[in-house]
């Protein structure tokens, strides 16, 4: 009894394990039943076989069980050589026109199409990359076949697509009609995408020439690099120039380039060389491996691309580490760089488990790279555009400052140290015009007696308001600094003595007539000065002032409130 128990034990197991390896993997596929002309097959299923050794022929290949899947899928880097399988019934009366497309056959090697009915082969066609004679089936990227169904009848296509690196494609029934319609605006999104990142390159190159920041140079490469992925990867090239196959293989290293430049952007604006010297090490290493991928993708452009989508997983799982750190230390420009790199990371995952045909076909996920890259170049624009504030602001910092080192932060004019730059540099443009200059030197009279009778307070308010007098009363020409105390000297371009008398005597004059309130106090004060024209030999304008020193004085002599001329 045990032994028969025994048995049916085996007997289940054996029969379950069948059940678990039972052609249901490789069930057999619908037919699709064409009933009218318009035909419009998007998503169906057929049956798939991968040919590992790359070298089976078509009556071999007729015998192979096919695994019954979507008419879109991914099968990552081992089925270079792979082969569909789609059947067709026109249950109509009459033959139909219908046309079958690859959109994706610009980044196969070849593209082939069998016609099978009634288990006989009535056409086969061959599309090479690399030959020109073979690619009238080709348009804007696109392989379009026409295929004539037979009348009530079953058609069996095969289509064989060899990849370079990555296999992943769709195929596509329509009419004649609904053909044109796939084929019109295939790519608008696609170059919709570029033209925007055209836009940002263009901006930072910009900035690059003018601020010669290198962050903008490298964010601009990585820009130039993602872009033309985006349009070599995705089609827009193929659309546009025609050109596919072997020709633009190596053009995929523009993968590798830009995580190069996205490292070298992120060690300059976080600046890791000087600061994070740990993170400085991580990111160099991860940079050091992808260019010593890039060089060798020069020579095995097709080994490069395989290890790349690993090195993409390592160099995300960097950055998004050296990121995560800047954020712990409160690096300003963090929080932007990891919901930018963060997008770029999440896609680009899909992505990477896309090709390796880990993930199911998908428009997010075939094209995960060319969206995270358009998000993170987005986002990355804020950060640039934060940069350019940041540095605005110093800018702006660093003015206030040389305005408050060359302003008297009482009477907010110019100080003497200021004075004595801005009228050099005023006399050389004098001499190369030879144009004549003049100097006045104006002192408030008896300002001792101010502060011993009203106070210091009053005394400063007496300098402002003599200060605001003589600057508003100036021309916008002239060169108007408190040089110390209570005295002011004004330097005067283009001007002769005699005008520059004239000038200094309305000021002293609208001094002598105004009064300052302060204080319930009614104040009045006068001015004495000292004028002197340099001499246009020499402009000498450290001799201009003793002279114009020495009239002032002679002013104070002969009674204040007076101007008096060098000379006289």
């Amino acid at each position: 009894m045990a032994s028969i128990h025994f048995n049916t034990l085996i007997f289940c197991l054996i029969v379950l394990l069948m059940s678990l390896y039972s052609p249901a993997t490789f069930a057999a596929f619908p037919t699709q039943i064409i009933e009218n002309e318009d035909v419009q097959l998007e998503q169906f299923e057929m049956g798939y076989f991968i040919d590992k050794s790359q070298t089976m022929s078509f009556e071999s290949i007729k015998q192979q069980e096919f695994k019954l899947t979507p008419n879109a899928l991914s099968l990552g880097t081992e089925a270079k050589t792979t082969w569909s399988k789609i059947a067709l019934h026109n249950t109509t009366k009459s033959a139909l026109k219908i046309y079958l497309h690859h959109p994706y056959a610009y980044h196969n090697r070849a593209v082939e199409l069998y016609e099978v009915v009634d288990d006989q082969l009535l056409n086969h066609r061959v599309l090479n990359m690399d030959d020109k004679d073979t690619q009238q089936w080709m348009y804007r990227g696109s392989a379009v076949f026409e295929i004539t169904l037979s009348p009530d009848k079953q058609t069996t296509l095969f289509v064989k697509g060899v990849a370079f690196s990555h296999q992943w494609f769709a195929l596509n029934l329509y009419s004649e009609e609904n053909s044109k319609r796939a084929l019109l605006g295939q790519y608008t999104n696609i170059a919709l995408a570029v033209g925007m990142i055209l836009a940002l390159i263009i901006y930072n190159f910009l900035l690059f020439f003018s601020s010669r920041l290198r962050e903008h140079f490298y964010y601009a490469c990585y820009l130039v690099a993602g872009g033309f992925w985006i349009a070599l990867s995705y089609g827009l090239l193929a659309d546009l120039f025609n050109v596919y196959g072997s020709i633009t293989l190596k053009w995929h290293l523009s993968l590798v380039a830009m995580p190069i430049f996205l490292l070298l952007f992120m060690i300059n604006i976080f600046e890791t060389q000087k600061k994070y010297p740990i993170e400085h090490w991580a990111l160099l290493s991860i940079l050091t491996l992808l260019i010593v991928d890039f060089i060798y993708g020069l020579f095995d452009i097709v080994t490069a691309l395989q290890y790349s989508s690993t090195l993409a997983a390592i160099m995300m799982a960097v950055s998004l580490c050296v990121t995560f750190s800047m954020l712990i230390r409160k690096q300003p420009i963090a929080p932007f760089f990891l919901l930018g790199h963060g997008l770029f990371v999440f896609f680009s995952a899909l992505a990477v488990f896309f090709y390796k045909g880990k993930a199911e076909f998908s428009y997010i996920n075939s094209h995960g790279v060319g969206i995270g890259i358009l998000l993170e170049a987005l986002v990355l624009s804020l950060i640039v555009a934060y940069r350019i504030r940041i540095l605005e602001n110093l800018k702006a910092t660093q003015a206030d400052l040389q305005v408050l080192a060359s302003t008297d932060p009482l009477t907010q004019l110019f100080n003497r140290r200021h004075f004595s730059h801005a009228a050099n540099q005023l006399l050389k443009q004098a001499r190369i015009a030879q144009q004549p200059s003049s100097v006045a030197i104006i002192d408030i009279d008896l300002f001792k007696k101010i502060n011993d009778t009203y106070g210091h307070a009053s005394g400063d308010e007496s300098i402002k308001h003599a200060a605001n007098m003589i600057k508003g009363l100036s021309r916008h020409q002239d060169l108007v600094a408190r040089y110390g105390g209570e005295e002011f000297i004004i330097l005067m371009p283009n001007t002769v003595a005699n005008d520059a008398y004239k000038l200094t005597e309305r000021i002293r004059i609208a001094l002598e007539s105004a009064t300052l309130a302060n204080n319930k106090n009614h104040l009045n004060f006068t001015i004495s000065a000292g004028v002197a024209e340099i001499d246009s030999q020499t402009f000498n304008l450290k001799e201009a002032m003793d002279s114009a020193d020495k009239a002032l004085y002679k002013a104070k002599n002969n009674g204040r409130n007076q101007s008096q001329l060098a000379g006289e």
